[in-house]
């Protein structure tokens, strides 16, 4: 008997149509998470920008996938894991050096919540971020990742004295303390550790402060920026997380122990970098993809039997 006869054929087509507009539907959901190609190439490293100790705190609370610290589970809860995992990528394409006026008041911390990540939860008023210890007029050796490398101008600045953490972070809130261009690097461009550094001279400061620093390409108009959270307390670059403090050599020793255990060996190159981004995204959207299956999957059991 033919297939024409039975009807089977029919049957057969519309299965496979089914399925093909199933698996686009997932391919897309799969296509529409995972981060563009846009440029991911560093953050302040010392003292921690929020993105990178939020993201140890998250390595260190990998099976949970929820960090300790308040500060950055509140963030994980608004935003998902996906902006920690691309830490380094607080971006705007065309932020062309551009300050005052372009980025809005309250905005900084995500550069203006114009680059390819949802980093708009680490512009939270709050004052219990992941907080670097250090000493009112220290000189230190300021440490920015280099992701990968290009010539530009950093931009150091600092709060006001009498600044509260307990309000949104504006451009009238900060005073110019430090500027270097083409700064030397130290350890491979694209490995874990490797960064640029120079030296920065720390006003009189008490209390709690925000250093923040603005990095100009010289080669393009993408600009990036970092939020790292300190306390003059006579600190000489401890973290305190929450309920844990460790010292500046062991969250060194804690990245690099977190950076092997997931492998960023694809940070070789700026396409490693991307290719490290988008395998986070796949993994992040998963579940997704698991929970619409699951979704339809009795109908799709019907209308295949």
């Amino acid at each position: 008997m033919s297939n024409e006869s039975t009807g089977r054929r029919p049957r057969a087509t519309a299965k496979f149509r089914f399925l093909s507009v199933l698996g686009a539907g997932l391919f897309a959901l799969l296509i529409a998470s995972l981060p563009s190609p846009a440029s991911a190439h560093g953050s302040t490293t010392l003292p921690g920008a929020r993105t990178y100790l939020c993201y140890l705190d998250l390595q260190e609370n990998s099976g949970t996938q929820m960090p300790s610290n308040p500060a950055c589970a509140a963030a994980v809860q608004q935003s998902g894991t996906g902006p920690l995992y691309n830490w380094f990528a607080v971006l705007d394409s065309n932020g062309g050096g551009r300050t005052t006026g372009y980025i809005p008041d309250g905005t900084l911390c995500s550069g203006g919540n114009r680059g390819p990540f949802d980093f708009s939860a680490y512009n939270a008023v709050r004052s219990d971020w992941p907080t670097t210890h250090l000493s009112s007029g220290a000189n230190i050796e300021l440490q920015h990742s280099n992701w990968a490398h290009h010539p530009g101008q950093f931009n150091v600045y600092i709060t006001k004295s009498g600044w509260s953490p307990n309000q949104p972070l504006g451009w009238g809130d900060l005073e110019q303390i430090s500027s270097v261009t083409n700064p030397p690097q130290r350890g491979g461009v694209g490995t874990d550790g490797g960064h640029y550094y120079w030296n920065v001279q720390l006003p009189n400061r008490s209390g709690q402060h925000i250093i923040f620093v603005h990095w100009i390409r010289s080669d393009s108009q993408e600009n990036f920026y970092s939020c790292s959270d300190v306390v003059f307390d006579g600190g000489n670059g401890q973290v305190t997380f929450g309920d844990e403090t460790l010292s500046a050599e062991e969250v060194a020793a804690a990245y690099e122990a977190d950076a092997a255990e997931v492998s960023h060996a694809s940070h070789a190159s700026h396409a490693g970098h991307a290719t490290e981004a988008r395998t986070s995204a796949v993994a992040s959207v998963s579940t997704q993809a698991v929970s619409l299956v699951r979704a339809v999957g009795s109908d799709l059991a019907g209308f295949l039997s």
